[in-house]
């Protein structure tokens, strides 16, 4: 255990030599070896993932997909898993990749309407499909990570989403009952990254991410930036490191654009 002097206050210890230009929270952290969650490479990250796995992963169309992740997932091989994202990619990129491989058992999301494949798999019987109301998918998930088990919303009420679901009135409206929505595993992209799995995503690639990130046993985070400890302002800070397990930096980022549009349609 790091034992630091107790006689000498933070200014006194940042002030010794060796630490004048290493903060003292950067410090503290290399000698807490533990606190280092960082691995080598997407390979390593997903190392555990297994057949039949349920996994949720990041993202809004292709904005903040992990996608180096994806791409391990894809060469790994696994099977059968249950995937929880807002969508499924298109048909060469993002999870369009796993529908392709046949790697995804069932797909629970809220727009799918970009991936000829999944819809080709969804109307053959291939794949299995939980469609959700997008808001649903939403706080279900920011449920899991705020340890709630279940809540109430009209989303849904009186359409097929509501069968075998105990509804409930409340203020002359009915609800249905929604169960927080877990994971073994969650998989986001992140733009920066300490080694201790503090969190800053850039703009709207937030989206899902920081709340997937407080769901799944086990949070991974592929990062454009990775930094020491220290460097990352606090109040800057989107997902705390408590709720990462491992980081590593990736590469390659191809950050493709669903659709653009250049100029207005007659």
């Amino acid at each position: 255990m790091l034992q630091l002097d107790q006689s000498k206050t933070e200014d006194e210890l940042t002030s010794e030599s060796w630490l004048t230009k290493v903060p003292l929270t950067s410090y503290i952290c290399r000698k807490l070896g533990h606190m280092n969650k960082v691995v080598a490479n997407a390979d390593e990250a997903i190392r555990d993932i297994t057949h039949g796995a349920t996994i949720m992963l990041g993202g809004f169309g292709l904005c903040g997909i992990p996608e180096n992740s994806i791409n391990a997932l894809v060469a790994k091989g696994v099977k059968d898993l249950t995937c929880i994202s807002n969508n499924a990619g298109v048909d060469d990129f993002g999870l369009g990749l796993l529908l392709h491989t046949r790697q995804i058992k069932k797909m629970m999301s809220s727009y799918v309407g970009e991936n000829a494949e999944f819809e080709r798999q969804l109307l053959s019987g291939e794949l299995e499909v939980d469609l959700i109301p997008q808001g649903t998918l939403a706080t279900r998930i920011q449920m899991a990570g705020m340890g709630i088990p279940a809540f109430y919303t009209p989303a849904g009420y009186g359409t097929e989403i509501a069968e075998g679901k105990e509804v409930k009135e409340f203020n002359g409206k009915m609800h249905l009952m929604e169960y927080a929505l877990h994971a073994d595993f969650s998989i986001v992209k992140a733009w920066k990254a300490d080694r201790m799995g503090n969190l800053v995503f850039r703009k709207t690639t937030r989206n899902f991410s920081t709340s997937m990130a407080k769901a799944g046993n086990i949070t991974i985070a592929e990062v454009e930036h990775l930094v020491e400890p220290g460097e990352l302002d606090p109040d800057e800070i989107h997902v705390a490191g408590v709720y990462v397990h491992r980081v590593f930096q990736g590469s390659n980022y191809q950050k493709r654009i669903e659709r653009k549009t250049v100029r207005l349609q007659n």
